[in-house]
């Protein structure tokens, strides 16, 4: 039993013989032109540039250094906030960096511990140094989800007014400091 409208059974077996292809040049289409389109794609936007920095308040991780709030970031100069945490394998690739830009004292770097135990985010400072002005504990994330962080290591640049200007998700390596840090940061301070 056939139906009138049904097509015959040579042209149907070479209609489904040519969907796989066509489908999978399609797939191949949508995929060439996002690795081909020149776009990062591990770079995410942030809703959170030109906007101001979410309002925190974070206690201290060090007995001998304060925590972190947000009237800490509006001090009139630019700031970098880090998110660390010592459980993050690229948390401890871009300290070097950190640590040694830090000794320049052109910037104040904060901290912020990012869902850690204070005893571990203390043993990572103490291995391999501590180049943070003030260090915030975010035990919950709360803080993180505010700034809009998707996970650890990212890096802000905050203007002199608070507002969040620059985010960099992923390890800073000397490479991404000059090319991409302080090129900002300079144009942050001319801007003052």
């Amino acid at each position: 039993m056939s139906l009138p409208d049904a097509l015959p059974p040579a042209r149907s077996r070479w209609l489904f013989a040519l969907l796989p292809l066509a489908l999978f040049a399609v797939l191949v289409a949508i995929f060439g032109g996002a690795v081909f389109s020149g776009r990062d794609p591990a770079a995410i936007p942030s809703v959170m540039i030109d906007r101001s920095a979410p309002d925190f308040t974070l206690p201290a991780l060090l007995d001998d250094k304060p925590g972190l709030t947000h009237s800490d970031l509006a001090g009139g100069k630019p700031a970098i906030v880090n998110f660390f945490a010592s459980w993050c394998a690229p948390c401890r690739e871009e300290h070097s960096t950190w640590t040694g830009f830090a000794a320049s004292d052109s910037v104040p770097i904060y901290g912020i511990a990012y869902k850690d135990k204070p005893e571990d985010a203390k043993r990572f400072l103490g291995e391999l140094g501590d180049p943070y002005q003030r260090i915030g504990q975010d035990v919950a994330g709360r803080t993180a989800i505010d700034f809009g962080l998707y996970g650890v290591p990212e890096t802000y640049l905050i203007d002199g007014f608070g507002r969040i200007r620059y985010r960099y998700a992923g390890p800073v390596t000397p490479d991404v400091l000059q090319q991409q840090i302080l090129p900002r940061l300079k144009a942050l301070q001319q801007t003052r």
